[in-house]
């Protein structure tokens, strides 16, 4: 049994559309039929995560189980996001998977540093986007415990 429930939600905040099409139906072919919400910028994302604004519906609107971050977004860009994420106590349990252009050391390294849980470079085919996104699935959906609101 997947530690990560299927009801559980993941957040991807993602700009492109072309990435966000490709990530879910990926995810769609490895068998993820958990629940999928975007926020294509920071400031939505934040707000999504602190529950404000549009998003104040906690049952519309729940705390997602795992995030998918790119970095290069407009507005407040990905890395704040993650330092938001991480330096809240109410959220920093949750796990963030950069997935992003970059390969640069510089933002690998900042990224872990400000508590990232993985970072994957995009793959720049789609055959290798889907493999990617199968061994995402198949790591933090079948083999990883992440923790339960009981914890």
């Amino acid at each position: 049994m997947s530690p990560f429930k299927p009801s559980s939600l993941l957040l991807m905040i993602e700009d492109s559309d072309e990435d966000y099409q490709i990530a879910t139906r990926a995810f769609s072919k490895a068998g993820l039929d958990n629940p999928i919400y975007r926020c294509a910028d920071g400031d939505t994302a934040l707000d999504y995560l602190y529950q404000r604004g549009n998003y104040n519906d906690s049952t519309a609107y729940p705390k997602p189980k795992m995030i998918v971050l790119d970095l290069n977004l407009p507005g407040t860009d990905g890395r704040d996001v993650l330092k938001e994420i991480k330096s809240k106590r109410e959220l920093r349990s949750i796990p963030v998977v950069v997935l992003t252009n970059s390969s640069s050391k510089q933002d690998i390294h900042s990224c872990y540093k400000l508590g990232a849980n993985s970072y994957i470079e995009k793959p720049v085919d789609i055959e290798g986007f889907t493999r990617a996104i199968e061994k995402l699935k198949e790591y933090w959906f079948h083999i990883v415990h992440l923790p339960t609101s009981e914890n």
